[in-house]
């Protein structure tokens, strides 16, 4: 039979039949040794075929089995961070992702954001960034927020600002949930699981404090699952915190691309193959020395641009 993957706790799969039915399911056999160098081969959201086999003298209940996935629309991916030539795939088959990001309380750094941003753009996931926790902000921590806002909207990126504790702002995220897949991404305490308890009523995640020593998150959300929303075809899918964003499955040769106002301005290059790090004639290194383009960005893209040093890249073909 087929079905969704709605919940995967690491070893377990939570199946969502196409006839209703919710399965926990395990891999079959040898499953992970085909081709797919992940710590979960199988992710939220992938479409699966289910095998159900009767139970045995040694099991009272019937097991089911995941033989095979679909061909996945796209998905979000990236570096395993305890093993290095692995990737860990967020999820799979969404049609936008919201990056939970706060300028405090804790601080997202840009370099986090912009490697995301890029990963997404690899597979073509629109990305809504959400500044939270507005409310815990003095005036100089509103105008640096506001000049990030003002930063991606001007390269194309739709920012919205909010407070999951207070409210503040939620209303303008629902009609961009409508009808949608939406994965839920950000950092250890940056309030998801608290804004997600707003946009699905009776959902209760648990919630926890940051590190007053440290200003850092704690993992309250430990496995991926995919929430149903309001109206028929809308859903969340939760994942758990991340403290870094390890880049995977690029080509050095590709990355500019991923880089919208890069991008733009690499066009005018001298040079078919310039990397905007040296070469004469960069209209890219010309656009950052007139400030078309944010410092801030072109230090996240040549960080990975060194990523090459660390194997990080697939070898162009």
């Amino acid at each position: 039979m087929h079905g969704l993957v709605i919940k995967n706790t690491g070893s377990w799969y939570t199946v969502r039949t196409d006839d209703g039915q919710l399965l926990d399911c395990k891999i079959k056999g040898n499953f992970r040794l085909k081709g797919i160098r992940s710590t979960n081969p199988v992710a939220v959201g992938d479409g699966v075929t289910v095998l159900c086999q009767e139970p045995t003298a040694n099991s009272q209940q019937p097991t089911a089995f995941i033989t095979a996935i679909d061909d996945r629309r796209n998905y979000i991916i990236r570096k395993s961070i305890n093993l290095s030539k692995q990737s860990h795939i967020l999820a799979a088959n969404v049609d936008q992702a919201f990056l939970i990001v706060t300028v405090n309380y804790p601080q997202t750094s840009t370099t986090f954001i912009d490697r995301f941003l890029a990963s997404a753009e690899a597979y073509r996931v629109p990305v809504v960034l959400v500044f939270n926790k507005t409310d815990l902000l003095d005036d100089d921590e509103r105008r640096y927020q506001q000049m990030m806002v003002d930063l991606y909207e001007n390269i194309g990126y739709t920012c919205v600002q909010v407070s999951a504790q207070t409210g503040e702002g939620i209303k303008s995220l629902l009609p961009m949930l409508e009808n949608k897949i939406t994965l839920v991404s950000g950092n250890s305490g940056v309030g998801k699981s608290t804004l997600i308890n707003c946009l699905a009523p009776g959902v209760n995640l648990r919630t926890s404090e940051i590190s007053d020593t440290h200003n850092t998150g704690m993992h309250t959300t430990t496995f991926s699952e995919m929430i149903d929303l309001p109206g028929e075809t809308s859903y969340i899918i939760d994942t758990p915190g991340i403290k870094g964003f390890g880049t995977f499955d690029m080509e050095r040769e590709e990355l500019t691309s991923y880089f919208k106002e890069i991008f733009r301005f690499s066009k005018e290059c001298r040079f078919s193959n310039c990397t905007h790090t040296h070469e004469p004639g960069c209209a890219v290194l010309k656009a950052l020395e007139d400030h078309y383009i944010a410092q801030s960005r072109y230090q996240s893209y040549l960080s990975m641009l060194d990523d090459k040093e660390e194997g990080k890249y697939r070898a162009a073909y």
